[in-house]
């Protein structure tokens, strides 16, 4: 038998019966013994000589924890998460109808990096590109919480290539096409549509709004929290979408006298809640658009329109009348400048005579009196 020394923890090597050797250790004196066979001695001692690095470095992993199932792993990691309930549901829906099925029955530590490209590749023939891309997202999430658990050395999610999404650039509607909605879809939600319009309130935002957050005399409006609708379960009051989207918008008396008018003739929900269905209870999202789709059908509103353009339109309009970049973002919420600009830089007035000018006052002046 060949023992050794691996930093203070011991370990051997030993010839068994079948021709194979083995090498035994442990991770710290008195620990569980680890067996690993090999076909040839040298195989042995060059693995132990790897594990007695690791162990000195503090990078060993014990091979048998990469045996877990991804599945196994990515449902004990799931639980423990402290995530916003809409997020929580997305974590678990992606996990179990596009992870699990092609990785959720691999061990952790056999996932090749080929295998995630493949994986990627097969997704994409039937999900969209931010889908694909979100699947994607949950499951690097995934492994790097394994190998910060020591499960594994090194994430598979190394330079994979995602398919790539076409931004179209965005095209606001027109203020006829929002007249139109707010006449012809149900009149206890025109009120929402002008909201939507003259605010730039998400959906969620419009259907969790409550009076008390409606200051009438100010002609603000208080975001501080979404109405979610979560599979089968009722509407429920959620965060808004991100920590920058806690806001108060200053608003138009336009859209005051709206609320205003809406009151006296629906009055309220519970918990003074501004928009209900005809019931009296909160509305679902998928109520709400197919009452959208149905009065849309009915005007000459772009049948790509959906409720989310009205915010389009509400920053198509801070832009036309010369909001800077910080306002827009500001007043939709936005996490930064930059996701301002990607969404709607083309719709900023172009520069060209402005630049002319300028180069021609400064530069033009001092070439012409050279």
């Amino acid at each position: 038998m060949d023992r050794r020394d691996l930093g203070g923890v011991m370990a051997s090597i030993d010839k068994r019966p079948n021709g194979r050797w083995r090498a035994r250790w442990r991770e710290y004196p008195n620990g569980p013994q680890k067996v690993r066979s090999f076909e040839r001695k040298g195989d042995a001692q060059r693995f132990l000589d790897g594990v007695k690095g690791d162990l000195l470095r503090g990078e060993y992993i014990d091979p048998a924890n990469a045996r877990m199932l991804f599945k196994d792993y990515a449902e004990e990691w799931r639980r423990a998460q402290v995530h916003r309930a809409s997020t929580a549901e997305q974590c678990e829906i992606y996990l179990r109808k596009h992870c699990y099925p092609v990785l959720g029955h691999r061990p952790i530590g056999q996932i090749r990096r080929s295998e995630v490209q493949g994986w990627v590749k097969g997704m994409s023939a039937n999900l969209s590109p931010g889908s694909v891309e979100v699947a994607y997202r949950w499951a690097a999430t995934v492994f790097r919480s394994a190998v910060a658990d020591r499960l594994i050395a090194a994430s598979p999610c190394i330079r994979i290539a995602l398919p790539k999404k076409e931004r179209g650039e965005i095209v606001p509607l027109e203020v006829d096409h929002v007249l139109a909605m707010a006449e012809t879809i149900l009149p206890r939600y025109r009120a929402t549509v002008l909201v939507a319009a003259g605010a730039g309130l998400r959906q969620g935002e419009v259907l969790g709004l409550s009076v008390d957050r409606v200051d009438f005399l100010r002609k603000t409006i208080r975001v501080d929290r979404q109405l979610l609708t979560r599979g089968k379960g009722g509407p429920q009051f959620g965060p808004p979408k991100t920590e920058a989207a806690y806001r108060t918008v200053p608003v138009s008396a336009t859209v005051t006298d709206e609320l205003a008018a809406h009151v006296a003739t629906f009055g309220t929900g519970p918990d003074d809640l501004l928009f209900t269905s005809s019931t009296g209870r909160p509305i679902r999202r998928g109520t709400y658009n197919e009452a959208w789709h149905r009065a849309r059908d009915l005007t000459d509103v772009p049948d790509w329109a959906t409720f989310h353009d009205l915010r389009h339109f509400y920053a198509s309009m801070l832009i036309r009348h010369g909001c800077s970049v910080k306002a827009v973002q500001k007043r939709l919420g936005h996490r930064s400048a930059t996701e301002t600009l990607d969404t709607y830089s083309h719709l900023w007035p172009d520069s060209d005579e402005e630049t002319r000018d300028a180069v021609e006052t400064l530069l033009g002046s001092a070439v012409r009196a050279s």
